[in-house]
């Protein structure tokens, strides 16, 4: 697995862990409580503003993948996000994938 791949792997993986230890402290708490639906809100406009920054200005390992790359695995995320009705997890893994496939397809 290439650097830039790696790093945002690790990325979307240290987000998602924080988001699980907000909720197992906020266990107490109901779904739907107005707490528990801020930190979700926070929590994906912070994933949103890395992903932003990834995509458009990348730095370090992540400017070595091409842009098509980077769009490719942002609307294939944005889609499966859509179709699975908001499911985190497998719509970064979604992405990940297509970014990576075509930046595979690239550079074959």
């Amino acid at each position: 697995m290439a650097a830039a791949d790696l790093a945002l792997l690790l990325a979307a993986l240290a987000m998602l862990v924080l988001r699980g230890a907000g909720l197992l402290v906020a266990g107490s708490l109901r779904p739907e409580h107005p707490f528990i639906a801020w930190a979700t809100s926070v929590s994906q406009a912070t994933l949103a503003a890395f992903v932003t920054l990834a995509v458009f200005a990348p730095a370090g390992a992540v400017a070595s993948v091409p842009l098509p790359a980077r769009l490719a695995g942002l609307m294939a995320g944005l889609g499966a996000y859509a179709l699975l009705r908001g499911r985190l997890l497998p719509s970064l893994c979604v992405g990940l994938g297509a970014l990576v496939a075509v930046r595979l397809a690239l550079a074959g």
